[in-house]
């Protein structure tokens, strides 16, 4: 197949879309699939886009066989809801434009969302070259910003449900990444034929990469002889991180243990001023971190926590940083009922505590520091989970049987679309 992929993050950057479908676009190259990646210049999430890219419309290259067709778009750090909504829909813009022109004739078009307008670049595409439509959803937005307050007009709100619902029952299949978006798209009138699920994970090639030694991370961030809980990830409004804090404060009296921050976000610089106004000294940011850096963060904490804050849209989710902190084989407290918590109770890799909850996660620390035997078996029992249920390349292959069956329900399917060779990507800038 000739698959074409609309998604505005991708490797450099780091967050959770941009490195499921390059894992995935990877896999499908390895398969012998031809796969055209449809993306935004790097920035995530300083918004400042990265040397090398500046200055451009188009930029197109090869990454591990995967054709990357780069369309400008408005750089805008991940925090304030306007600004960030511009950098959406210029990327919106230039991707439909860029991408019709520049981009070869696909099977088929995928659009992973969020962000939601990528979704709707990747529907226009599908529907100029008369070809299948599979959305992905990874987040159940405008609702999503909705119930975080980012978005409050109704009048926006209205022509923006209008506009999901339609991609929804526009979509030769909905590929969703929690069983909890099901009941939702059946609500919105898809049939449960046109549902494939098919969840985040880890590449084996994440695991296996040289980390740094446990102990030498430890001694450069001066953790030796701490407990150290982590929380690796975005730094933004849905993840209550004031919470951990707050549990900090609880903990100070109990100075071996010590918690740590790495990543980026719009809360970052709010919650190091709160630690700061608090003076808490069992507390560290390191900022953003490369990618490369996070095996040996993982392996330097004792226990990482998974926090959101206490919406109802979040008992739907599966936050993608479940699966690598359990691949890494380090337990987890997780504060995200419903099918995040369902799955940590299910794999045993961790324990599930109420969201919010400052009380409940100093007591699950206590009890797991405590219990360096349950902190091990945890940590097992996790990582076999993920090895067993959650590796990227079998996930890769369960999406490319999805969208090879959408492709095979057209008019001629996929032997008439790949009967002649689709034309290269044009125009190198």
């Amino acid at each position: 197949m000739q698959i074409t992929v609309v998604c505005q993050y991708f490797p450099p950057e780091s967050n959770a879309p941009a490195i499921r479908t390059f894992e995935h676009a990877r896999e499908w190259v390895r398969r012998g699939h031809q796969v055209t990646v449809i993306t935004g210049f790097p920035n995530h999430p300083s918004g400042v886009i990265h040397p090398g890219y500046r200055g451009k419309w188009l930029r197109c290259e090869e990454v591990e066989g995967i054709e990357v067709i780069r369309t400008w778009l408005y750089a805008a750090p991940n925090r304030g809801f306007g600004r960030r909504v511009l950098s959406f829909l210029s990327f919106f813009g230039s991707s439909v434009v860029l991408g019709r022109i520049y981009g070869p004739r696909p099977d088929v078009v995928v659009g992973t969302s969020p962000q939601f307008f990528a979704a709707v670049s990747a529907y226009l595409l599908s529907r100029m070259h008369g070809v299948p439509f599979v959305f992905e959803l990874r987040d159940i937005w405008p609702e999503s910003a909705v119930e975080l307050g980012a978005l409050r007009s109704r009048l926006l709100l209205r022509p923006l449900l209008a506009l999901q619902r339609h991609l929804y029952r526009s979509a030769a299949r909905v590929v969703i990444v929690s069983e909890g978006f099901r009941a939702h798209l059946h609500e919105a009138g898809v049939p449960d034929e046109r549902i494939a699920y098919v969840p985040n994970g880890i590449d084996p090639s994440f695991l296996d990469q040289p980390a740094e030694d446990r102990e030498a991370v430890r001694a450069r961030h001066g953790l030796e002889g701490k407990f150290v809980v982590s929380y690796l990830g975005t730094h933004g409004m849905a993840h209550g991180l004031g919470t951990l804090l707050e549990a900090a404060d609880a903990l100070r009296g109990e100075p071996d243990v010590h918690f740590l921050f790495a990543g980026d976000g719009a809360e970052r610089e709010a919650l190091e001023r709160r630690a700061a106004a608090m003076g808490l000294p069992n507390v560290t940011f390191l900022g953003q971190q490369p990618r490369a850096a996070l095996v040996g963060l993982y392996r330097a904490s004792d226990v990482c926590v998974v926090p959101l804050r206490n919406l109802p849209m979040f008992r739907k989710v599966l936050p993608s940083k479940l699966f690598e902190i359990m691949g890494a084989g380090v337990p987890v407290i997780c504060s995200v009922p419903g099918q995040a918590g369902e799955l940590v109770t299910r794999s045993g890799g961790g324990v599930v505590i109420p969201p919010e909850d400052p009380d409940a996660l100093a007591g699950a620390i206590r009890a797991l520091r405590a219990d360096p035997e349950r902190l091990r078996a945890m940590g097992e029992a996790g990582r076999a989970f993920v090895l067993r249920e959650h590796l990227r390349p079998d996930l890769a292959a369960r999406m490319a049987e999805v969208l090879a069956a959408a492709v095979n329900e057209t008019p001629g399917g996929w032997l008439q679309a790949t009967s002649e060779p689709a034309p290269a990507v044009g125009g190198r800038v």
